[in-house]
């Protein structure tokens, strides 16, 4: 698999660089920030950083196989772009654009149900290939209409979304007064006046909303009457006959995103789920919690040849999807670092994240001699027997 990238923007750090003096700083601080003092957002990429993996150079290698089956497709990489919300905020068609080079790279894309374009306009972009992630509508009509149009529009995999029963206290979005539009603020005109280019792409591109939930939305919504729709028309918080419901209704595999313990993940494995994603919404959720790689290293025995086991937040470069894969992830998903390729770089922006990351990704495996990423977890410090 080839692919050329901007040898001038070699890292996701590189791009992160680029995207903060691109777009404006409320912006910025919604595609950054975590909840509270941000402890567990730091700690999701230390701790994935920590992890070490033993290099093997004496041996015949010819190359590395990054193929992956899941769910019956056999992907060209590892990893995929994990849903984020507001994504037209960060970029204008930022949503479109990443969907558009997963498909060409053969990569999943999840779009979320609080993203700024339609489950119909994704699944024409890729061909039906996309995944969705559902917040949980109060209401089964709400719930049954969103499922409808995902299966009609060919969905394969349906992402559930867990670790939100309240919304994280994020004290930046809450001075930035964000909502969509966000409030315009002296402060928030000074920062958009300040980034010309993302001004005029966002007037050629349109106002971002939120495109899935417009047939269930009031025209000409405020800042408040938006809270209370959205306060009033999504409970995340699951059980088992919520999640009873969506296996009986959903024709497609489910997946549980979300997944930071023990006893959540022995439910996704009770409810006969296809999958979990081991998360902590990018340590937007509880700042009291573990770092995602943490949690990983307790579930996986849970879920052992149960259910596919993929894993996101704190992941930012080709190394960390080889560290969360030592680990026994079966699949990485990476948020944030789609997000600063596509806002530093525009339309080409997710085309050159893919490239950097798997190029990377490439570079570790042949350090460690590996064929395929089945056997990054026998290169794990702590596994030298298998040397």
């Amino acid at each position: 698999m080839s692919i050329s990238y901007n040898p001038n923007y070699p890292s996701v750090d590189y791009l992160r660089r680029k995207a903060k003096r691109r777009i404006p700083g409320f912006a910025f601080d919604y595609l950054e920030g975590g909840c509270n003092e941000e402890v567990n957002l730091q700690k999701n990429a230390s701790d994935i950083q920590r992890v070490e993996l033993i290099p093997k150079y004496c041996c015949e290698y010819e190359s590395a196989n990054l193929q992956t089956e899941l769910f019956g497709h056999t992907y060209s990489l590892p990893f995929g772009i994990a849903p984020v919300g507001l994504q037209g905020l960060i970029w204008p068609g930022a949503p479109e654009i990443l969907a558009k080079a997963a498909f060409e790279n053969n990569i999943p894309f999840i779009l979320s149900t609080v993203s700024t374009s339609s489950i119909e306009r994704i699944a024409e972009i890729t061909e039906g290939r996309a995944w969705y992630q559902l917040y949980h509508p109060v209401e089964n009509t709400i719930t049954d209409d969103l499922l409808q149009r995902a299966q009609s529009a060919g969905y394969p995999v349906l992402v559930v979304l867990a670790d939100v029963p309240s919304f994280g206290y994020r004290h930046k979005e809450i001075r930035n007064g964000l909502a969509m539009p966000p409030r315009m603020t002296l402060r928030n005109m000074v920062q958009i006046v300040g980034r010309p280019h993302w001004a005029l792409q966002t007037l050629l591109h349109g106002q971002p909303s939120f495109a899935t939930l417009k047939p269930y939305m009031q025209g000409g919504m405020n800042m408040r009457h938006l809270g209370l729709f959205m306060n009033r028309t999504f409970n995340g918080r699951l059980n088992h006959d919520k999640v009873a419901r969506l296996r009986d209704r959903w024709k497609g595999k489910l997946v549980l995103k979300g997944v930071a313990s023990e006893e959540d993940a022995a439910f996704a494995v009770r409810m006969g789920l296809d999958g979990i994603i081991v998360s902590n919404h990018g340590g937007r959720q509880l700042d009291a919690g573990e770092s995602s790689i943490s949690s990983l290293k307790r579930i996986r025995p849970v879920c052992e040849n149960k259910l596919t086991v993929m894993i996101d937040s704190g992941i930012r470069s080709g190394v960390d999807i080889a560290r969360v894969l030592a680990n026994k992830a079966d699949f990485a998903f990476l948020g944030r670092s789609f997000m600063y390729g596509v806002a530093a770089l525009g339309k080409k922006g997710g085309q050159h994240t893919i490239a950097i990351l798997n190029r990377q990704l490439q570079q570790v495996m042949e350090q460690l001699s590996c064929r395929n990423i089945t056997e990054l977890p026998d290169r794990l410090a702590g596994n030298r027997h298998n040397l």
